[in-house]
């Protein structure tokens, strides 16, 4: 039998009192060595810069270089009759030699200096509460007094037009009135509202439809329930429109109230909206804006376009093109007006002749505002969109 031998083990090494203790042989020492030391502190300090940084960066932004700021020293460098700085903030690329009007010297003169200027436009969701619904008797009797002249001017273009009375259609122009305002125009008549803005109508809609279900209305898009009874329904119902821009990330707001986008410029709003609807099961109304003014200012397609993107968007599932919408030339021309609103009438007429697939209901044209409704009726509008003669002169924009 062989004998195995134990391997003799070294006697481990003394420990001195106060001294480190010795690391065996391949372990990874974790104690931190002067140069890591360095390079934590430095980090860290770079770290703790970009983070004060940012917060510097955000207060400024928001204090001295936001929009309302920038607005702010432009208004006092026009009060201050400093109008060379005016015209820097507003756009310092313009080179001094091309500004002829607005300049320090010009403001130098007797009498021609701007006095009381100020920003008109403001934040009205701040400063107002547009889900309020109770009004005063004497509001509520202005509103119903402008909704009646309103009616009466249409019936007299109508009448001047050789039209049938009552085919032309009033939108009220909801844009900054509270729920409490629009309730009043509907009990003097108005039979379709109109808003601009998506986040106005996530704040109105709640209190605008429980309000006209205690009156006997339904708002907005009619489910299929209610659509099986088609007269009652019809007699009851108060149409929801969508009159100004629509962004893609907002169509999910405004889909389970507004029945009808006026605002459809392009074939990608129409498919985003489309894809929307078809998920959801139902079918939105939808005209096509056409810029027939050609100014910068105005959405709306090309009028060329026009005939062409009607015909895809009627093609869509999803989706009932029901006619065309403009906003007429802002100029003192009436010809000008009018050659708009006659083209949009053409172009209606040509989409209906040529018969293509999903264009048989596109027969509305929504085009004239309170200054321009007469030129429109005349022309053949079926909608007029009044707001300021509804409900008088709005305090914000």
């Amino acid at each position: 039998m062989s004998t195995v031998l134990a391997k003799p083990t070294q006697p481990a090494a003394p420990i001195t009192p106060g001294a480190a203790p010795v690391a065996a042989p391949g372990a990874t020492s974790t104690t931190m060595n002067e140069q890591q030391k360095k390079i934590f502190i430095i980090v860290g300090a770079v770290a703790g810069f970009l983070v004060l940084f940012g917060i510097v960066y955000g207060v400024l932004s928001s204090a001295v270089f936001s929009a309302k700021s920038v607005a702010n020293s432009y208004v006092a460098a026009i009060s201050s009759g400093n109008y060379d700085k005016a015209n820097t903030i507003a756009d310092p690329h313009v080179n001094t030699n091309q500004r002829a009007l607005l300049t320090s010297k010009a403001s130098s003169g007797e009498n021609t200096r701007i006095t009381n200027a100020r920003i008109s436009m403001t934040a009205y969701m701040d400063h107002k509460d547009l889900a309020n619904e109770v009004i005063d008797q004497a509001r509520a009797q202005e509103i119903t007094d402008g909704v009646h002249r309103v009616l009466d001017r249409i019936a007299s273009a109508e009448s001047a037009a050789g039209r049938a009375a009552g085919s032309v259609q009033l939108l009220a122009a909801t844009k900054t009135r509270d729920v409490g305002e629009i309730l009043a125009a509907i009990d003097a008549g108005i039979r379709v509202i109109g808003e601009n803005r998506p986040q106005e109508i996530t704040v109105k809609a709640d209190g605008l439809a429980k309000r006209l279900g205690e009156r006997g209305y339904s708002l907005g898009v009619i489910d299929a329930a209610e659509a099986d009874t088609a007269n009652a329904a019809a007699a009851t119902h108060i149409p929801f429109h969508l009159i100004g821009q629509l962004q893609a990330n907002k169509i999910g707001k405004v889909l389970p109230v507004v029945d009808t986008i006026e605002s459809v410029d392009s074939i990608e709003l129409a498919e985003k909206i489309a894809r929307r609807a078809t998920m959801r099961g139902i079918t939105v109304g939808v005209l096509l804006e056409v810029n027939e003014s050609g100014e910068e200012s105005k959405s709306g397609c090309a009028p060329s376009h026009a005939i062409d993107l009607a015909q895809r968007i009627g093609a869509m599932g999803g989706l009932r093109l029901q006619g065309l919408m403009t906003i007429g030339a802002h100029v003192d021309d009436e010809r000008t007006i009018r050659a708009g609103f006659a083209h949009l009438r053409r172009t209606r007429d040509q989409i209906l002749a040529s018969g293509a697939e999903g264009t048989a209901d596109c027969t509305e044209l929504s085009m004239g505002m309170t200054h321009d409704m007469a030129y429109a009726i005349e022309e053949g509008s079926t909608i007029v969109r009044v707001g300021t003669a509804i409900f008088g002169e709005r305090a914000f924009i």
